[in-house]
């Protein structure tokens, strides 16, 4: 059953949702080689709560982090613990905070120092992907539309598609239908309606798409061990355009004047 929402309710999702990307942007300003995962999470969590907010990952299936925060192989899910960040590093941070019964979820992936050129490039081009199949996720389209955009993509580089994970629905629960794959066909899926409020989260490796996961129940690597980029935004459907909820304007601002400090 799709829950289709009010524009009341797509207001405090986007509440929701740009919270988290504050969130995002104070962890930012941590990431460097030497920091845990764990100390990069207490600052998230603290963040949330301070902002009058509930992180939405902590206890959710039993997770014991505020936030999934992944490592080079690692594609999602990586639990925060005492593993240090390395220059070279290319780490994803995957967060979510409920404000107002309304969960708003985005993700960004980071490189920690200097880091390789295809590291780079596939983060670049994941960032890209993500914009792409949000670009079809207009009314009138199918859901297969946003799977091909981002697939067609990234495939033309010689990435892959993660296929065992999917995007989301998203509302008062973290996880809502429709499922929403990074892969698909023009024309197949449910149609596209205002008022879905879905995460797409394109999940891309550099390279084969096959996964393992740890004996933790949660960690996905690469099967290859090849690394892996992932970025989610939350949006919404609209008459027109679709409107991105969540935002990584304040993450990049960070981004930016880190990298000016090092000029």
């Amino acid at each position: 059953m799709i829950h289709y929402k009010s524009v009341e309710e797509i207001e405090l999702l986007k509440k929701s949702s740009l919270l988290v990307g504050k969130t995002l942007a104070e962890v930012a300003k941590h990431i460097r080689p030497g920091i845990t995962t764990m100390a990069l999470d207490k600052i998230a969590e603290t963040f949330i709560l301070d902002h009058h907010a509930k992180p939405a990952f902590k206890g959710y299936g039993g997770f014991p982090g505020s936030c999934c925060i992944s490592i080079n192989e690692v594609v999602v899910h990586g639990i925060p613990g005492n593993q240090e960040l390395k220059d070279g590093d290319l780490v994803s941070v995957d967060c979510g905070a409920v404000l107002n019964g309304y969960v708003g979820d985005s993700a960004y992936s980071f490189g920690v120092g200097e880091i390789s050129e295809d590291k780079k490039l596939l983060m670049e081009r994941t960032k890209q992907s993500l914009y792409l199949g949000i670009q079809a996720a207009r009314p009138g389209n199918r859901l297969g539309n946003i799977g091909y955009a981002i697939q067609t993509y990234v495939e033309g580089f010689g990435y892959s598609v993660v296929r065992d994970l999917v995007g989301h629905g998203i509302g008062t629960n973290m996880h809502e239908s429709p499922e929403v794959p990074n892969y698909g066909k023009r024309g197949e899926g449910i149609m596209l309606k205002p008022g879905l409020v879905i995460c797409i989260e394109p999940m891309i490796n550099l390279g084969k798409r096959y996964i393992t996961q740890d004996s933790d129940g949660w960690t996905i690597r690469t099967a290859d061990h090849m690394a892996s980029a992932h970025f989610e935004h939350e949006i919404a459907i609209t008459e027109g355009d679709p409107i991105i909820l969540s935002s990584f304007d304040e993450v990049e601002r960070v981004i930016n004047e880190n990298v000016n400090l090092t000029k």
